[in-house]
């Protein structure tokens, strides 16, 4: 007989599907078993849409409809106990007559935190919290570190070559132009990593650069090279130097402009205004709770990243060093604080680090 471990990993395999398509919601997998019989399953796929265990139900074969009720449904997630964009998953179950839950843990939402599980025992189900706790709390730590941080899971990313930089020189050469150093912009990234790149991007709500990287590398911030939804892109540009020619602000997808000069909406360019003397980082990172951006992926330059990490606001960082470049005089790469080593890769020249900040700091 399989263990509750069993169901349940593949519970976390179904949710990790929805992957880039469900937020603010959490990715959810459910597993509907009898006698050690798999004969339902499903997962949360889309904002807005059927829950995880909607769809397991609903996937059950006719001829298996009547072993429901004898069933016992694995979820990785805590049912819902709330009218939100679809009903209560807890009365789908209750109204199901599934005897027995397995849940991997509960769910931090205010409209939910427990109730859910109250809900199920008060029907007389038997329910189980806590099986595979740490690995379902991980896979959506974006979605916890939203409710109960108060503000979107935050992953730095740069590239730097060999030599600890993160760009050439930013000045323009004497007679040279903003036009003539873009188009010389330095890569360095090779082209696998680039397309991992663009998969990250997929998987987040928004992405942030500053000023100087919109100006100098006149960055798309799509995901042209992965199938995937194009973020939020969101811009610090305190004093509106973007022109608006440029990639950021063509309005092929929502784009936010933090800025000193305006409030204002033009289609899908929203531009917020600052309040002078507060962080600028706390105040971008209430507005984007307040919009319901779950997640983001600061790329640059060198001073925004440096600027979250010294204010102590980020939660993942993924460090691409390409181990045969090295640039000499350039803009030297952010230093990270507090960081933890989780996880290595390779693709040929470019290694990447992942990290995480220490959990004994808390924003």
């Amino acid at each position: 007989m399989a263990s509750h471990d069993t169901y349940m990993e593949r519970c976390l395999q179904l949710a990790l599907m929805g992957a880039g398509n469900v937020a603010p919601n959490p990715m959810v997998g459910a597993v509907l078993v009898h006698a050690d019989v798999i004969i339902g399953e499903g997962y949360h796929k889309r904002y807005g849409e059927a829950h995880a265990e909607v769809n397991c139900i609903n996937s059950v074969n006719e001829h298996n409809r009547k072993l429901i009720e004898k069933s016992t449904l694995y979820v990785s997630l805590e049912p819902c106990a709330h009218y939100g964009k679809t009903p209560p998953c807890a009365d789908l179950i209750i109204a199901n007559k599934i005897p027995a839950v397995v849940i991997a843990c509960m769910d931090n939402y205010l409209e939910v935190n427990g109730k859910g599980i109250e809900k199920l025992r008060s029907a007389g189900i038997e329910v189980t919290v806590g099986v595979l706790e740490k690995e379902a709390v991980e896979m959506n730590q974006r979605f916890f570190t939203f409710h109960r941080k108060g503000r979107p899971y935050i992953i730095l990313k740069w590239a730097e070559s060999k030599d600890g930089k993160i760009a050439a020189p930013l000045n323009p050469p004497r007679g040279g132009t903003l036009e003539s150093l873009t188009a010389k912009r330095l890569f360095i990234s090779n082209d696998i990593t680039n397309r991992l790149v663009h998969k990250w991007r997929s998987e987040e709500t928004a992405i942030m650069v500053g000023t100087n990287t919109a100006l100098y590398d006149n960055p798309s911030l799509t995901t042209r090279l992965w199938k995937g939804n194009n973020p939020v892109r969101v811009l610090l540009d305190k004093n509106l130097k973007v022109p608006v020619s440029y990639h950021l602000l063509n309005g092929q997808t929502t784009t936010i402009v933090f800025n000193n000069i305006k409030n204002e909406t033009k289609e899908n360019i929203v531009y917020s205004k600052l309040v002078a003397g507060e962080s600028i980082i706390k105040q971008v990172l209430e507005k984007l709770y307040q919009v319901k951006i779950q997640s983001i992926i600061i790329e640059g330059g060198a001073k925004l990243l440096q600027s979250f990490i010294d204010e102590g606001y980020w939660d993942e960082a993924r460090v691409i060093t390409n181990e045969e470049l090295i640039i000499g005089d350039g803009i030297d790469a952010p230093v990270l604080r507090n960081q933890q080593l989780y996880k290595t890769e390779k693709y040929f020249s470019d290694h990447i680090n992942f990290y995480k900040q220490s959990q004994a700091i808390i924003n």
